[in-house]
């Protein structure tokens, strides 16, 4: 008996690193597909209700559905700008086995030719996730910002190679995304 209950422990302390790896991936697939706007690759990542919250310093906004999301995420990894997210010290708790949740440290650096502006920050994300049908998805995200270095770029720099340009939408002339006409 002792040891039926020694291998149930030892395969719950199993399943739940097996659970933290796999929102680990699930973490850096929404990196990768943000930086490189495949819209498709990240469309799993998220639950249909997923809600949004950015507290970036001088701005923030909320936002709801997986749509709006996907929508912000085409708009905002644009042909006319390049991004770098690194999602790294990764603090997950299981909490049942269908619950997590976890705090993510970003650095992130963004050049966006079309405002001609260079940021360069890092920023908290707070996520809870959902295991729905085997699968991990994020539910929640809070993003908040430690710091922001931001400045007009002057002078467009010699970018040699850029994803996003041969990639991702190109906007219309002029036009921002919405959540950007706030700012």
């Amino acid at each position: 008996m002792a040891d039926d209950a020694a291998l149930k422990d030892l395969a719950a302390k199993v399943q739940k690193l097996l659970d933290i790896e796999e929102i680990k991936k699930l973490k850096y697939r929404y990196f990768r597909c943000f930086d490189t706007a495949d819209v498709d690759g990240i469309i799993d990542v998220f639950h249909p209700d997923v809600t949004l919250s950015v507290v970036g310093g001088v701005y923030k906004f909320k936002m709801e559905g997986r749509d709006a999301y996907i929508k912000m995420i085409r708009e905002g990894s644009h042909a006319e700008m390049i991004t770098q997210h690194n999602g790294h010290h990764p603090e997950i708790d299981i909490i049942s086995d269908t619950e997590a949740k976890g705090i993510w440290y970003l650095h992130d650096i963004v050049w966006e030719f079309r405002r001609n502006i260079h940021i360069n920050g890092t920023a908290f994300y707070r996520e809870n996730y959902l295991k729905v049908d085997g699968r991990w998805v994020i539910k929640d995200i809070e993003f908040q910002r430690i710091y922001e270095i931001s400045g007009q770029i002057k002078e467009k720099p010699n970018v040699s190679y850029s994803h996003l340009a041969q990639h991702a939408v190109k906007l219309p002339d002029g036009d921002l995304p919405a959540w950007q006409k706030d700012e």
